[in-house]
């Protein structure tokens, strides 16, 4: 491709709202163009990478034995009502009426619509295992994108459906698919983690997220130094202490004015924050008031509390809300409400003799104990795991790092197949819902997790596997001195015929501009062609990893760059194989 013919033009500065190292490079780069509120154009080089990130994708997929299809954008409805989504999920699904007044929604995922067509096509315990997949556009309309490409409305998903008999089968599929992720993202050159995850709007039993590693990722993930533990810290776990022996003591108030918080509670009453309760209030979606309790040194995990409460979610909730049930903020405690699911961390169970509220302003209550003072409807795990805190494996500490997550394999098992029957009948005739596993890759995000962990201040430093181009060639030379731009028109054309992927600056501009292109776009190998060169019949090549060039003669570039590029894939291949 020559840069004089390409679409699209670098730039200088990035706009001044841009945050991200991806999305201003990528603009930079001309890979691509905001044309709404988390909505973009791929122009051609950023559209080469994610060609080649969805191609190796597939290569993967093929490989333990899927099935490439496609399924719609816009579905009808009711399919989601079968499901019990349509209701469930809030305003991210766009919803809108056909102009036959009928209702549809603009796809999110493919559950419903891979469990439609599993109840036309499978009936028998025959056709079954199954693994489909496509890769196709999908809507969620984000209240908050940012970054690029990195949380957009509309993106493009790879999405794989497992089908089998039973849950052993689901099993086996679900790892073969994470050994395929290992290698798909290894191929692209991503360094990652993978971590348990909540199943969140998806259901089922089980989910594993592959988290690369980024200090502008949204995600925190927990992660044991010995190898031995890794969780997304919405359901991340931790050593607790051991349940003390003290003995229970008489409840008894204690004036406390000015101590709305806890860590003013503890100061006025010279204790440490483990001996105190915090009280935090929501209501849930259902509409029931959620009364969580913790001990005062831990935080709640609204993931965890959620399940908990079987809540699909949570609001805090008002002063006018916690009133009604009989506590006060800033001195709230469960003793004597009423209306409220009681919820206690496991911490608030084994540490007695807490400090908690009174539910009268400026008042406190000393040695509450749970079953005793009051009854909690649920006790669970609902503390938020922090970096520090001790490995559930080992008990070493865990350390907390920043994450994206770019691609996540869930266990559905019989959710989706059970309400819209999607059945099979085994050996002796008996029906049975299908199993189903679900496992998601966006490949636009993918792209800029990629130039989040391959950068530097001049620019991207691509994977040879995703890079848009292999080789980037230029010419230098003044315009009364034409010999380096035929020599580089000589070169172009030996590259190409070698099946080199080869972006060739044959515009008019001063060396300092062609150089500055070269490594903000990023492709791997950069050769050019000056007087100087010519004078001894060479050519510079420089990698854009390396810190200096080296000079080939012009005959030798073509076997030379071929063997450069032969060694870049095969040190990625090698990371995959290593998976």
């Amino acid at each position: 491709m020559r840069m004089s013919h390409l679409f699209g033009r670098t730039l200088r500065e990035a706009p001044g709202d841009v945050e991200l190292p991806s999305h201003r490079l990528m603009l930079r780069a001309a890979l691509i163009r905001p044309l709404g509120a988390g909505i973009y154009s791929l122009l051609p080089l950023g559209w080469r990478v994610v060609r080649k990130i969805e191609q190796i994708i597939r290569e993967e997929m093929n490989a333990i034995g899927g099935q490439e299809l496609l399924m719609p954008v816009v579905h009808p409805a009711d399919i989601w009502r079968e499901s019990g989504r349509y209701d469930a999920v809030g305003p991210e699904m766009s919803r809108f009426k056909d102009r036959g007044d009928r209702d549809m929604v603009l796809a999110m995922t493919h559950e419903e619509v891979i469990t439609d067509l599993a109840r036309q096509e499978i009936n028998s315990y025959r056709q079954l295992p199954m693994l489909v997949y496509h890769i196709q556009t999908k809507w969620r309309d984000e209240p908050r994108s940012r970054g690029g490409l990195i949380r957009v409305r509309e993106f493009t998903m790879k999405d794989a459906y497992t089908l089998d008999r039973d849950e052993a089968g689901l099993d086996a599929q679900y790892q073969n698919q994470w050994h395929a992720y290992e290698r798909i993202f290894r191929r692209t050159g991503l360094a990652f983690v993978v971590v348990g995850a909540d199943t969140g709007m998806m259901g089922g039993t089980a989910s594993h997220e592959f988290m690369a590693l980024s200090p502008h990722g949204e995600d925190i993930v927990l992660i044991c130094p010995n190898g031995d533990y890794a969780d997304n810290r919405e359901v991340a776990t931790f050593v607790r202490d051991a349940p003390t022996g003290e003995a229970a003591l008489p409840i008894e108030e204690i004036e406390t004015p000015s101590t709305t918080t806890i860590q003013a509670l503890a100061d006025f009453l010279g204790i440490p924050l483990a001996k105190t309760a915090k009280a935090v209030f929501y209501t849930g979606d259902s509409g029931q008031f959620v009364f969580a309790v913790i001990r005062g040194d831990l935080d709640i995990n609204e993931t965890k509390l959620r399940k908990a409460a079987g809540e699909g979610g949570l609001t805090p909730a008002t002063v006018e809300e916690i009133r009604a049930i009989g506590a006060e903020p800033g001195f709230g405690s469960p003793v004597a409400v009423h209306d409220a699911l009681i919820v206690i961390d496991e911490s608030v169970r084994d540490t007695p003799n807490l400090v908690a509220g009174a539910n009268r302003a400026g008042w406190h209550l000393l040695n509450t104990n749970p079953g005793r003072d009051y009854q909690p409807d649920v006790v669970a795990d609902i503390a938020s795991a922090e970096a520090g805190f001790s490995c559930p494996v080992c008990g070493a500490a865990l350390t907390a790092e920043r994450a994206i997550e770019v691609g996540n394999i869930f266990k559905l098992g019989t959710r989706y197949s059970n309400v819209l029957g999607a059945n099979y009948l085994d050996a002796d005739g008996i029906s049975h819902p299908i199993v189903m596993g679900s496992y998601g890759i966006g490949s636009g995000r993918v792209a800029a997790t990629i130039v989040e962990q391959h950068h530097d201040e001049r620019g991207i430093v691509w994977p040879v596997s995703v890079a848009p181009y292999e080789v980037s060639l230029m010419w230098i030379g003044g315009a009364d001195d034409t010999a380096p731009q035929e020599a580089a028109d000589r070169l172009y054309d030996a590259l190409t015929a070698a099946a080199v992927e080869v972006l060739y600056d044959d515009r008019p501009e001063r060396a300092g501009v062609k150089f500055n292109d070269a490594d903000l776009i990023g492709n791997p190998v950069r050769i050019s062609v000056s007087s100087r060169t010519l004078e001894r019949g060479e050519a510079e090549i420089k990698l854009r990893t390396a810190a200096d060039a080296e000079f080939v003669a012009l005959d030798d570039v073509v076997p030379t760059v071929r063997r450069i590029l032969d060694g870049l894939y095969a040190e990625l291949s090698g990371e995959a194989q290593r998976s």
